[in-house]
């Protein structure tokens, strides 16, 4: 599985950060990931640095004026970067193009031979549960929740859960997979909620945590990832834990036969 839809509805759950650190983990073993910024709030594009307008940003490809490819932005990371835009959010309002919106990121992906190619896709989703959203996880192999260790972000997981319930009116049951972030060990809250996770969602809790550490933060502010910004700390190692599960699992594959854009 290659399409990984990093989604959750409640903010401030760290989506973003998980979303662009696990690319920085599958770059860092020497592998180009496709990280897609699928929010219109263009907070991943930010924390990179990246100005464009809209028509160098994903809402070009839902106007079905462009290719993914041609929106790709090369970091020096190694990850290929497709930015968003404000204009992105003008997607739900237009009412009578709904129904290929929903179905163009899964199109696109295959018609431009990028989910069959066995490099990562990650999606950086809109917590908005509208078009944009759906595309997303219509588009997904699997589907990352990262849910933040407090009881209100517990609750957003439940509704997240009945959410997805929905979904299968129209696909098949997708594998999705949890993840604790902000996780501070031994905290009666943080274990509290891990445990109540693991009970309503059994054998989808991903074991690994991504501990609460000013370091985390302090990457977003600076532009960069934890393994460029503090390479040794607890959060790096983390993110290293988190890719190793999430293989170990056969939930995605690392591939150096087909590096982004080659014949």
């Amino acid at each position: 599985m290659t399409v990984i839809a990093v989604f959750n509805m409640k903010g401030g759950v760290g989506k973003t950060t998980v979303a662009a650190n696990l690319a920085a983990a599958i770059a860092k073993n020497g592998v180009e990931p496709l990280l897609i910024d699928l929010d219109p709030q263009a907070h991943l594009t930010s924390m990179y640095g990246i100005k464009t307008n809209s028509s160098k940003s994903v809402y070009r490809f839902y106007q079905g004026l462009s290719s993914l490819s041609d929106l790709v932005v090369p970091l020096d990371t190694g990850i290929q970067f497709v930015p968003s835009h404000l204009e992105l959010g003008k997607v739900d309002a237009q009412v009578t193009r709904h129904r290929d919106n929903i179905w163009r990121l899964k199109l696109g992906l295959n018609a431009e031979m990028l989910s069959g190619s066995g490099l990562p896709i990650i999606i950086d989703c809109t917590p908005m549960l509208g078009v944009v959203a759906f595309s997303a996880l219509f588009a997904a192999d699997i589907i990352l929740v990262p849910v933040a260790a407090e009881y209100l972000a517990l609750n957003g997981a439940m509704q997240l859960s009945q959410t997805l319930f929905g979904l299968e009116k129209f696909q098949s049951r997708k594998p999705r997979r949890y993840v604790v972030n902000r996780y501070v060990p031994n905290q009666i809250t943080a274990e509290t909620v891990a445990g109540q996770l693991m009970r309503h969602f059994p054998g989808e809790v991903l074991k690994t945590r991504i501990r609460e550490q000013e370091a985390l933060a302090a990457a977003v502010g600076s532009g960069s990832n934890i393994f460029d910004f503090a390479p040794a700390s607890n959060a790096a190692a983390d993110f290293t834990f988190l890719l190793d599960e999430l293989i170990e699992n056969n939930l995605i594959s690392l591939s150096r036969d087909l590096p982004f854009g080659a014949d």
